[in-house]
């Protein structure tokens, strides 16, 4: 039998809430992995441990502990029983020694964990008993420092694991432990970046897009729907809300001032998604807000866009500037999606020079010449969604 062993960080801190969160990783666990025949996925004292039979199935289990939030490192690890009274660690040495990758080193270490600690050799008397062990066995080198292989054993109540690697995870909380919020995903750079960082911190993200039909094509509507498919190999499931825009726009354009039609979008926007937030009982708005990437963007302009909404509106990337976001998109494999070229609303309907200083009275002035509750109806009554699984 094979083993991953996962570790965490920010889960253990979190004091009588941490069997909540653990059991939340526990879950999301099992779900991304529940397409695969005979793996277990159970909680240990201080980590989480998934069995699998075959060797074969790490290639597929190291992608899902790659990309889930709240997994700090793991490894591929494997067991021998051990009585914890007793201090005889020969079946140990022995099965390290039987399966270390003599081919690949010349100098090692041996780092310890005792889980149970009622064990009667502390972790520093079993790594200089399994490294003397060692070097007799394999004629290899010791280096503390700076080893070329370090060996990990884990020592539980009745058995020990050990593992030749250790690999890092993504880090952050666990999918469903920040709540639902809603994001608007526009098809660009920014928005699936916004959207990947509150995966992170624990949060169900719905995603809304408003396009510009009838007046532009579908290819804004395939991109988010890539983007959306890739995000959900992290939250394991998705739903996207399309809003045709189009014709609210219009509707603006004909009623209001040409400098300040982008404020107003945004705020109309933003009233669209308030509502759906609601259905979807969501507790926040999330954008791909920079702080001055453009004109909707400025200090003056993000204050008015805000007041249109009770809702806390989140901006994960506000003080990222363009080359730290895409550095990101591209990690997580957003960019090359991104940057396909589409007909997005934003692009619909754009005075030559947005006012960047919009003042909430005149924005309010303009808006009473405006149908808002009909604008907001008519975009929610013509509303399509699409629902994306991850395993398919």
């Amino acid at each position: 039998m094979f083993h991953a062993l996962v570790h965490y960080h920010e889960i253990a801190l979190k004091g009588l809430n941490r069997g909540f969160f653990e059991q939340r990783l526990v879950h999301h666990l099992r779900s991304a992995l529940k397409d695969q025949k005979g793996i277990q996925v159970d909680a240990l004292p201080g980590r989480i441990r998934i069995d699998f039979p075959q060797e074969s199935f790490w290639t597929r289990i190291r992608e899902t502990l790659s990309r889930s939030f709240g997994v700090t490192n793991f490894s591929l690890a494997r067991s021998v029983s051990i009585d914890y009274t007793s201090p005889d660690l020969n079946a140990l040495k022995e099965a390290i020694h039987r399966d270390i990758p003599l081919n690949s080193f010349q100098t090692f270490r041996v780092l310890t964990k005792r889980a149970e600690k009622r064990f009667p050799k502390t972790s520093m008397d079993i790594d200089r008993e399994v490294g003397a062990y060692l070097c007799e066995q394999t004629e290899k080198g010791v280096n503390l420092s700076k080893p070329d292989l370090t060996i990990y054993i884990e020592l539980l109540k009745r058995e020990a694991y050990y593992a030749f690697n250790k690999e890092p995870g993504p880090g952050g909380l666990p999918v469903g432990t920040g709540g639902k919020v809603l994001c608007l995903m526009s098809g660009g750079i920014d928005s699936p970046v916004a959207a990947y960082r509150m995966i992170k911190r624990g949060c169900k993200v719905v995603f809304v897009h408003f396009h510009g039909r009838p007046y532009l094509s579908r290819a804004s509507e395939e991109k988010v729907k890539e983007l959306v498919n890739l995000l959900t190999h992290y939250q394991l499931a998705s739903k996207l809300y399309r809003v045709p825009f189009g014709d609210i726009q219009k509707q603006i354009v004909l009623g209001a001032p040409a400098p300040i039609r982008v404020v107003l979008y945004r705020r109309m926007m933003m009233r669209i998604a308030t509502d759906l937030a609601a259905r979807e009982d969501a507790w926040g708005l999330v954008t791909g807000d920079s702080l001055g990437q453009v004109a909707s963007q400025t200090p003056g302009n993000i204050q008015v866009v805000s007041e249109s909404t009770s809702l806390p509106i989140l901006r994960p990337l506000i003080g990222m500037d363009k080359i730290e976001i895409t550095q990101q998109a591209e990690s997580i494999g957003s960019f090359d999606i991104s940057i396909e070229p589409d007909q997005d609303c934003c692009s619909l309907f754009v005075p030559p020079h947005p006012n960047t200083r919009s003042r909430l009275p005149d924005i309010q002035h303009a808006e009473l010449k405006l149908d808002v509750q009909g604008m907001v109806k008519q975009g929610i009554e013509q509303i399509e969604s699409d629902e994306f699984v991850f395993p398919r």
